[in-house]
């Protein structure tokens, strides 16, 4: 049966946000093409919700849906009590409560904090409404420089196009890599972007007589089982260790060094759930040098070992 997600569509929506789950998540299919995900909408009464565009949307449930939902999913909004005074309806909040998974995109988290669900949890939204969401929510534990934020049972994600990421990352979580990276072609975009939404908020144009560090990053992943010190990726990228790194946190929004971890993360995962090759030479193929430290790496990123990971993810 396909997992269900409940879309729940509150005035003043972002059109964006309320398309991306539909379409993101109708894309995921099974090897033999089933479909994997159900999406429906829903609103107070059933009542038609205007957006920030200038039209409104009909939703096909009201909120009893949300009981029938596996994943519950809020879009962003652009207005209302939420964002006003980081309050919502009694109702809307009691509907909100008890589910198995809740997401929110972009300031769709401002209607969970607003529910009490994002209270003492990590979580992220619009880098530009991070200042106003923390003083509204100050139990929150706000991270805006991120594109989305994984806490188990509560995901919420960045603005807009991040959307995109955090239901990528669902899929990936429900049914692996190959299954995402199908849909991310299918949506024609990346699988995984790198950094964070550090790397959009607004900044002083770099000093333009550097150089870009995309080739030292190409280069960095066709060499990930190589030892790469600082003074090695300078050197590539022929600039000085200081001028290097600050330009990489410029264009990433990550040190090199944290950028460098998470793509072997990412390169083993992909060898845990697509080969058969043992701990250790997945420690060895994604840099690291022991299998003690793929699985302190790993046990931080996703929370557990590489054999309970594999034996999650193969299918």
């Amino acid at each position: 049966m396909a997992h269900r997600i409940a879309v729940l569509v509150l005035d003043h929506f972002a059109p964006l946000d309320l398309g991306v789950p539909g379409q993101v998540f109708w894309t995921a299919e099974s090897p033999a093409g089933e479909k994997l995900y159900e999406v429906v909408t829903c609103s107070p009464g059933r009542r038609p919700v205007r957006c920030s565009a200038g039209y409104s949307v009909l939703p096909d449930h009201d909120l009893d849906v949300l009981d029938t939902a596996d994943t519950v999913l809020v879009p962003g909004i652009h207005a209302g009590r939420a964002m006003k005074d980081g309050t919502i309806q009694p109702y809307l909040r009691d509907a909100l409560q008890g589910h198995k998974r809740i997401m929110s995109i972009c300031t769709g988290a401002f209607v969970l904090a607003a529910a009490g669900l994002l209270d003492g949890r990590p979580a992220t939204t619009h880098w530009r409404e991070a200042p106003h969401f923390a003083e509204l929510f100050p139990r929150v534990d706000l991270d805006p420089s991120v594109l989305f934020i994984d806490d188990g049972d509560v995901l919420t994600s960045a603005g807009v196009a991040a959307g995109l990421d955090l239901c990528l990352h669902v899929i990936r979580r429900d049914h692996g890599t190959e299954v995402a990276n199908r849909a991310a072609r299918r949506c024609v975009m990346p699988p995984w972007r790198d950094g964070g939404q550090a790397q959009y908020i607004d900044r002083p144009f770099p000093d333009p007589t550097g150089t870009s560090t995309a080739p030292t990053r190409t280069w960095m992943l066709a060499h990930l089982d190589e030892p790469l010190d600082l003074d090695a990726l300078a050197g590539y990228a022929k600039m000085s260790v200081r001028t290097f790194t600050r330009r990489f946190r410029e264009e990433t929004g990550l040190s090199p060094s944290r950028w460098l971890t998470k793509q072997r993360v990412d390169h083993a995962r992909h060898l845990l759930e697509t080969t058969d090759a043992g701990v250790e030479e997945v420690a060895r193929r994604a840099g690291f040098t022991t299998t003690v430290s793929l699985r302190q790496h790993l046990h931080a990123a996703v929370g557990v070992a590489p054999l309970t990971y594999r034996h999650t993810f193969r299918r």
